[in-house]
């Protein structure tokens, strides 16, 4: 078989139940996304491993989990350095090493250098080249985009390691409901409703120009939407009846047809893994309130959005489609991380992966061909926070090291109520809404998977292997539910 073409998709701020696939009560309607379901696969307890960006991304391309690199909580800036640390393997560098050619369209997020004048980060001078960034960390061969997502600054495209134009004014920041960005440095060429237009036109021309090369090919494909500023064009403004978010949903699906489209046009259908999620939870900017009087929620059944360790903050829309090898129309119930993708791409490949590569990361493929395995692919699945909270699952058992959300749904950290557990345990066979804490009524299930947390942070790993050191320091502060063990 030739090697399959690779095209990872990713939203940004995309509910489970935004998905009309995946949510029968949903009231926006995604019909390329479901069309991935019903030509290949649908997940429905897939997850990131963090509740917001930057953490998510970090795990997708590198196969660890994100609180292991030095960012333990919270998101990069636009001016913020590189993530990924030097020389570590990536999905994309892995993949270029087995013959494929590698592309990056849209936003980054997870920092690079930029050229500057003096010590003053934001002191940049936009005609020289950026280093660190997704070609010398990430493994791509191409890349176009942006640093981080569309409200954060520098306002500026970067093609492959060079600013397209100089910015030439500074933009005053914005906040209107769904319109939201910061005070910064913007580009000529450059218009905040213009970027998931150019995102989609490079896709699809790198698919088209990738077609008459006898080479296989790997197009990530982070998006900028619905991640606010939520700027639907004028096709699709008012097209939910919702809100703009809902408009910016539906946007993002037209991207995914656009995707599909050409790659039908082109002849690839047939032999190329087209792969669709979102980072995280869907984002309370879409205004949940407003949602629900429409009898829309994005968040499903389950508790909780972006940001926090309740389910609605990491468990994500996940299709997948890839004729040759994914039976059409199936459904798979298996816990999956997004964490997993630098693995599943290593055994497609046919490579095993080194012992300091994809830490934390599972093959996926077995799923994919529809084989049974004997056990649970993962043995646990760590989620994390904006604020760095932690939560380990196993099976039915979900256990949270933090009282309250770990986020920004209530309640937020610091403002739980008196006399709260400091950790919580949820049967969610049971108890998907994650309401009834547990955590007295199964002391061994708590000892348990609290000593499996403390295995996965010591070793620097989940997967066997030897074991490794976490970037940054042996202890943080958000490892104090670990004192005295």
């Amino acid at each position: 078989m030739n090697k399959p073409n690779i095209i990872y998709i990713l939203a940004d701020d995309m509910g489970y139940g935004d998905v009309s696939c995946l949510n029968p009560d949903s009231k926006i309607h995604t019909p390329n996304i479901d069309r991935l379901a019903s030509e290949g696969m649908a997940f429905t307890d897939a997850h990131s491993s963090s509740a917001v960006c930057t953490p998510s991304r970090y795990s997708i391309l590198t196969g660890r989990y994100n609180w292991r690199s030095s960012l333990k909580q919270g998101v990069l800036q636009g001016y913020d350095g590189p993530l990924i640390e030097s020389g570590r393997e990536t999905a994309a560098s892995l993949l270029r090493r087995h013959g494929y050619h590698t592309n990056c369209v849209g936003k980054w997020h997870l920092g690079w250098d930029w050229h500057l004048n003096s010590s003053d980060p934001k002191d940049i001078d936009f005609a020289k080249p950026i280093s660190n960034g997704p070609r010398d960390r990430g493994g791509f061969d191409r890349f176009f985009g942006i640093i981080a997502s569309l409200d954060m600054p520098p306002f500026v495209y970067v093609n492959d390691d060079l600013p397209t134009a100089i910015p030439d004014r500074i933009i005053d920041g914005k906040r209107e409901e769904q319109v939201i960005w910061s005070q910064g440095p913007i580009a000529p060429d450059f218009t905040h409703d213009g970027v998931l237009p150019a995102f989609a036109e490079n896709a699809c021309n790198i698919i088209r120009e990738r077609a008459a090369a006898d080479q296989p090919f790997f197009l990530y494909f982070p998006l900028n939407s619905p991640h606010a500023p939520c700027l639907p064009t004028p096709e699709f403004k008012g097209a939910s009846g919702l809100n703009d978010f809902a408009d910016f949903c539906l946007m993002t699906d037209a991207v995914v047809g656009q995707v599909l489209d050409t790659l039908a046009a082109c002849g690839l259908e047939e032999n190329t893994i087209v792969i669709f999620t979102s980072d995280n939870g869907c984002t309370p900017v879409a205004d949940f309130e407003t949602l629900a009087r429409f009898g829309h929620h994005p968040s499903y059944v389950f508790r909780g959005h972006k940001a926090d360790i309740y389910e609605g903050g990491h468990r994500i829309p996940l299709l997948i489609r890839w004729p040759e090898q994914i039976e059409a129309g199936r459904v798979c119930d298996e816990t999956v991380c997004l964490v997993d993708f630098l693995a599943t791409c290593a055994d497609i490949v046919g490579e095993s992966l080194s012992d300091n590569a994809g830490e934390d990361s599972v093959s996926n493929l077995p799923l994919w061909r529809g084989e049974t395995p004997g056990s649970t692919l993962r043995e646990a699945t760590v989620h994390h926070s904006y604020f760095g909270a932690f939560s380990i699952r196993q099976g039915r058992w979900k256990l949270e090291f933090c009282p309250g959300s770990g986020g920004w749904s209530s309640p937020r950290p610091g403002q739980e109520p008196a006399g709260s557990p400091l950790t919580q345990l949820y049967d969610l066979d049971a108890d998907i809404g994650e309401r009834t804490n547990l955590v007295d009524q199964h002391p061994a299930v708590v000892a348990h998977l609290t000593n499996l947390m403390i295995r996965y942070v010591r070793e620097g790993r989940s997967t066997p292997g030897a074991p490794q050191a976490n970037t940054g320091p042996a202890h943080w502060p958000q490892l104090a539910w670990m004192s005295g063990s």
